[in-house]
């Protein structure tokens, strides 16, 4: 591979889908000259215009829904009988539009002084640049696309090279809507690229999803240029089944939770602390349900469980799990029950493992695949305990009949967001955001707008 293409290898079977050169020096700049133009005038286009714009950009990526699920499968490996994104897409995307006019309205001052008009008023950033991952490769650009233009701002997208073609799909998309050339540019960019336009301050804000490593980078590389950042990160997240729990929900709702999308998903389930006194039942109940997954080609409609994204990640995975077989951990899924794990590909059996605890990487690190442990606790004091006993916070989950008891969990916990009795899931109206390693800044909701646009004080005597 040059190190002048942007390569996605399919996890189905190893072969190259598609190849992209990375853009010149020369392009980029033009690009980003382009995009401040547009936003010039894009900033004072009324509200309902920019709403109705963004819309047909919506409608008009809804539509290739049909040519994007296959296209997920082949890039990325989840199968096409879930049919893609886009539902959660248009559930977001239309509730921000939505709100926008609320979230961006004129702020009065609180109190009033004759003589005086006193307000604030929300301004765009200006230039916003989305780093987007693979895993859900519309869900999560969507997140800051649709409001950072809203907002009047311009957009450059770099995506995954993993998912390259989703950032082809949300170019056509905005083609066909006719928005201003070059307010929304989906960009071929190398590590290197990205790093000289967040050093050199060409871009007012940057939200990026990925690894604590990856936002460890994007932080280096903006220091010193002022340029605001949004950050996902890493996530262990967990989840507890209280004693008052329903059971056969919380076994329903946590596999799925945990093996959805193999693993690959950023609030994913990853550790799970149950009740002595469902611990048994629940184990049983789990272990039940995943053999029942059928590993294979994501593009067959009977595969519930497709590849993982790539083989280094299933390698990972591998790791922790045999670390903490090594450690006497049980391991309770027969990898022989799925014929296409066969090692060495991007293929993997799903696994839940008992007797583990939190010497093992497989509870403390990352797995962002299909695995879970679980773990045996007395009562809410351990499960906060062991809850709060990471590096990460994005999102935790308390499986309860008692909305009080699990409001009152929810504070003590070290976590984004606090689910009950669900999991795995993103309320556009509540704020995306996380704790620790997590990263920092928020999405969705009305937070997401303060964070694409910045606040201008007016006070204005009269004589």
């Amino acid at each position: 591979m040059a190190d002048t293409d942007i390569v996605c290898i399919s996890p189905i079977d190893g072969r190259e889908l598609v190849r992209r050169p990375i853009m010149s020096d020369a392009a980029i700049d033009a690009a980003i000259t382009a995009a401040r133009e547009a936003q010039v005038a894009w900033r004072h286009v009324p509200l309902s215009e920019r709403a109705s714009k963004v819309s047909a950009f919506l409608d008009a990526l809804l539509a290739m829904n049909q040519e994007v699920v296959p296209e997920i499968a082949q890039m990325m490996g989840r199968p096409v009988r879930y049919g893609g994104e886009f539902r959660g897409v248009e559930e977001r995307a239309r509730y921000m539009i939505r709100i926008a006019e609320k979230s961006l309205q004129n702020i009065p001052a609180d109190d009033e002084k004759a003589g005086f008009r006193r307000m604030i008023k929300r301004e765009p950033v200006g230039l916003v640049l989305v780093i987007a991952p693979w895993n859900y490769p519309y869900l999560t650009a969507i997140n800051t696309i649709v409001p950072a233009l809203m907002a009047g701002n311009a957009v450059l997208l770099k995506h995954a090279s993993q998912t390259v073609l989703a950032g082809e799909r949300f170019q056509m998309a905005m083609d066909r809507a006719g928005l201003p050339k070059g307010l929304f540019q989906n960009m071929h960019l190398s590590h290197d690229q990205t790093s000289r336009i967040l050093g050199g301050g060409l871009v007012d804000h940057c939200n990026f999803t990925g690894s604590v490593g990856g936002g460890r980078s994007i932080e280096r590389a903006a220091a010193g240029s002022f340029t605001s950042l949004g950050l996902e990160l890493g996530g262990k997240d967990p989840a507890y089944v209280r004693e008052d729990a329903n059971i056969d929900h919380a076994i329903e709702n946590l596999v799925d939770g945990a093996f959805f999308n193999s693993g690959q998903c950023c609030c994913g389930i990853e550790r799970i602390y149950v009740h002595e006194k469902h611990y048994d039942r629940f184990v049983d109940g789990a272990v039940d349900l995943v053999n029942k997954y059928v590993l294979g080609n994501p593009l067959e409609e009977a595969t519930t469980l497709g590849p993982m994204a790539h083989r280094r990640f299933a390698d990972i995975v591998r790791q922790q799990n045999a670390e903490a077989m090594a450690k006497g951990a049980k391991a309770h899924i027969d990898a022989r029950r799925f014929a296409a794990d066969v090692g060495n590909t991007a293929y993997l059996a799903p696994q839940v493992l008992t007797g583990v605890d939190h010497s093992m990487s497989v509870m403390r690190e990352e797995s962002f695949g299909p695995t879970v442990g679980i773990m045996k606790v007395k009562g809410d004091e351990e499960a906060i305990r062991l809850m709060n006993d990471s590096a990460y916070g994005l999102s935790a989950a308390i499986w309860t009949s008692d909305v009080d008891a699990a409001e009152a969990i929810g504070e003590k916990l070290e976590t984004g967001t606090v689910f009950m009795n669900r999991c795995d899931y993103l309320d556009p109206a509540l704020a995306w955001t996380g704790v620790k390693d997590t990263g920092r800044g928020a999405s969705l909701s009305r937070l997401a707008y303060e964070s694409l646009t910045r606040p201008k004080s007016y006070h204005l005597r009269q004589i």
